[in-house]
């Protein structure tokens, strides 16, 4: 599929659009519905009449945004109106939500009159703890948030200006730097005169750029004193006393240039007239004004940043809003101010900061260090949350506008790194490390639509190389060709006409010949796609093996089983789930393959757990389950799993592990806490081994389908190579998590 089909599946498939409204209090007994609702809610409405502050104690208002739009300046398509507009305001909204932990309601306003936006927001006050006013068209977007700063007492912040400023501004800071340019010397051409430029140029001469040195253009070219056409009080405050008149005149012998306009608007001519060690921001999306590698073809001083993903330096606003209102939240700011930008320093001395290895590994294994193609932090770097929300609240703090102001900023620091469990980003640190060493993963069923499907996906993200099994090659080459798959991308197998297929017949008939395998025998395994595949795995000739849509878990279990080598020391391979629910990351094992492990199999299967978990950056502490809280129940059953951990503790004594103890037990701190403060599991337990299979497939299957858990496996521990195994009938994303897992096993 291409962009336009996936994204349309993406906001289409399932539940509608990107957001849902959750219930974060129980409502599942009588008494909880009368606390939720009548008459008990009366009690904190009673309390908020009297103090309404106490609306920040006792409602969402203290952690709900409200992003308010009309449509008429979305970023790319320009007035497209307020319903059309509305996929990017929850887009908004799942980025508040995933960066910074702070809830949105999008609010989308049919109307173009500036006058009825300020009025519509100002009634919907009282629901929110700060309003983001978005893709609001210049001049208009001026005005409303000036109207709104000066009725409302909570935080307005227009992130078409402000946003964009910040961080531009922060890389900007970082540039002069490293150019060793002083900031009041510099000249600076700023292309585009709306909200983003005017707020850019006004930070900038606030960071102490000379406002003599700035140069604005709009698409009628130099704003200057005197010109009528297309002007209006924003931009009059930049118009200069010039004879310059294009955009051309004003690049020769300029340091900066700054670009919020329209693509290609900036020419090589224009790039060679600029001063020594020119620094470009060409932020224009998608299309930037020039990009680096037309600049890189003239010029190998330049400072280059974009707004996309895809080149250095990005200029994302999403390194800013998440966080600011997550500081001015926290604080209870009433407004946002200029001191309140103080982000913009926090995040340049973010960018200098050594990168830890988890931020490498989330993209893809690419060192970072601070320098020219390093001068802003990545979007998924999680510091960012941190470094910047408290700059937020002591800067509301120190200007007087935060009225519950932190007491402990250390304890403040700790409480936002515990925010977002870093669970969330298992899933895509999973994908970008698969994508910096893609590997050749075999799929027994190779002629199948779903699993051609996943092919195409996995081939155009450059997440592995497929290698395509089936009794057919003519068929799987239609398909292919059916699903718009190059043959050059992929390898095609067909056991029978396979150049390996007579070594291959003799080398498993040698491994299982004393194993009642008889010569006709290893010829018809050696037919079978899943036994070729395990011995491509074995031979090398593919580093991993991926199968299981359409076949019983036997069927690709028993040829690894046969034909791959355990790891040293391993004595049964195991099976275990990577379960992420509600911001935590769990390990289930075993799930699907010891029926009845005794205690020396259920601790081998803890340290094997133990030390895949250690790959993900996951440090395990291990909770060995049972009916019984350590002690409670003398029964062999418990009995077995308390010698398990005795078993752990002498193999392998680095490993965190206690039990035998219930699931609650194990995954509520406070239980552990209250009750069994001699473990040594405080803070919950992340790799949960169980007594049987019964116990542990069931635990998880429940977890999927009702508790709304996203889980990733089967995955076989104990392996030399990789041999995974889809579940039956599994889904496209499954299969994609699945084969990426897969890579980084392999790699």
């Amino acid at each position: 599929m291409g962009l336009r089909e996936d994204a349309l599946a993406y906001h289409g498939e399932g539940r509608k659009g990107k957001l849902e409204v959750t219930p974060c209090k129980p409502c599942e007994t009588s008494k909880d519905l009368a606390l939720a609702y009548t008459p008990g809610v009366a009690v904190p409405c009673l309390e908020i009449e009297k103090d309404p502050s106490l609306a920040y104690e006792y409602t969402n208002k203290g952690n709900l945004v409200g992003v308010v739009s009309n449509g008429t300046a979305v970023l790319g398509l320009g007035n497209i109106g307020a319903l059309a507009g509305k996929p990017v305001m929850e887009g908004k909204g799942v980025l508040f939500k995933r960066f910074a932990d702070v809830d949105v309601y999008d609010i989308n306003l049919d109307t173009e009159d500036p006058d009825e936006i300020v009025k519509a927001v100002q009634l919907l006050a009282p629901t929110f703890g700060g309003i983001n006013l978005e893709d609001i068209k210049a001049p208009e977007c001026f005005y409303v948030e000036e109207e709104l700063k000066k009725k409302l007492d909570i935080p307005v912040f227009h992130d078409d200006q402000h946003g964009t400023a910040i961080i531009c501004a922060a890389a900007f800071l970082n540039a002069l730097e490293i150019t060793d340019k002083k900031i009041e010397d510099v000249k600076c051409v700023f292309a585009g005169a709306g909200s983003a430029g005017i707020a850019c140029a006004k930070l900038f001469v606030h960071l102490g750029v000379r406002k003599d040195n700035v140069f604005m253009t709009d698409s009628k070219g130099i704003i200057f004193k005197g010109r009528t056409e297309g002007m209006n009080p924003y931009k009059e405050e930049f118009a200069r006393d010039t004879d310059l008149r294009t955009l051309g005149d004003a690049m020769q012998g300029s340091d900066v240039f700054i670009g919020v306009s329209a693509k290609g608007i900036l020419t090589k001519e224009m790039v060679k007239t600029m001063e020594k060690d020119p620094i470009i921001f060409a932020m224009a999306n998608p299309d930037p004004e020039i990009t680096p590698e037309e600049v890189a073809e003239i010029r190998d001083d330049a400072i280059m940043a974009t707004g996309r993903s895809d080149y250095p330096n990005q200029v994302n606003n999403v390194l800013g809003f998440p966080f600011i209102f997550r500081g001015a939240l926290d604080v209870r700011a009433t407004q946002i101010n200029e001191e309140m930008k103080a982000a913009v320093h926090a995040l340049a001395d973010l960018a200098k900061e050594e990168v830890p290895d988890y931020v490498t590994r989330a993209y893809g294994g690419e060192k970072f260090k601070f320098g020219r193609n390093y001068i802003i932090p990545k979007p998924f770097d999680p510091r960012v949350l941190y470094w910047e929300a408290p700059a937020i609240a002591k800067a509301a703090m120190d200007s007087g506008v935060a009225l519950k102001p932190i007491k402990d900023f250390d304890e403040y620091r700790a409480r936002l790194e515990m925010l977002l469990d870093k669970s969330r980003e298992f899933l895509q640190v999973i994908f970008d490390k698969a994508k910096a060493n893609p590997k050749r993963i075999a799929f027994p069923e190779g002629d199948n639509e779903q699993i051609l499907s996943a092919c195409r996906e996995l081939i155009t993200d450059g997440v592995l190389k497929p290698i395509l099994i089936s009794v057919d090659d003519e068929e799987v080459k239609a398909i292919l060709h059916h699903h718009g798959i190059s043959e050059k991308d992929v390898e095609i197998v067909c056991p029978l006409n396979d150049d390996d297929y007579p070594d291959y017949v003799s080398e498993y008939y040698n491994l299982r010949k004393r194993k009642g395998v008889t010569p006709t025998d290893a010829q018809k395994r050696m037919l079978d796609p899943h036994y070729f595949g395990a011995m491509m795995v074995r031979k090398g000739r593919a580093d991993g093996l991926l199968g299981g849509l359409t076949h019983n878990y036997p069927t690709i279990v028993r040829p690894g089983l046969e034909l791959i080598e355990r790891k040293e020391g391993v004595s049964k391979v195991a099976g275990l789930y990577i379960v992420i629910v509600k911001g935590k990351l769990l390990f289930f094992a075993d799930t699907t393959m010891n029926i009845t492990p005794n205690a020396e199999e259920l601790a081998d299967i803890a340290i094997q757990v133990s030390d895949y978990a250690r790959n993900f950056n996951v440090e395990p502490k291990v909770a060995m389950l049972s009916f019984s809280n350590f002690g409670s129940a003398d029964h062999q059953y418990a009995r077995k799993m308390r010698e398990a951990v005795r078993l752990v503790r002498k193999k392998a004594p680095h490993i965190l592990i206690d039990g035998e103890m219930q699931a609650d037990t194990a995954v509520v701190p406070e239980i552990m806490e209250d009750h069994y403060p001699f473990s040594t599991l405080q803070g919950g337990a992340n790799v949960l081994i169980f007594p049987d299979l019964d116990a542990g497939n069931i635990s998880y299957k429940l977890l999927q389908r009702l508790g709304g858990a996203t889980v990733v496996g089967p995955v076989l521990v104990g392996f030399k190579q990789p041999v995974n195994i889809l579940q039956k009938h599994a889904e496209l994303k499954e299969i994609l998590n699945m084969a990426a897992l897969t890579v980084v096993e392999a790699q």
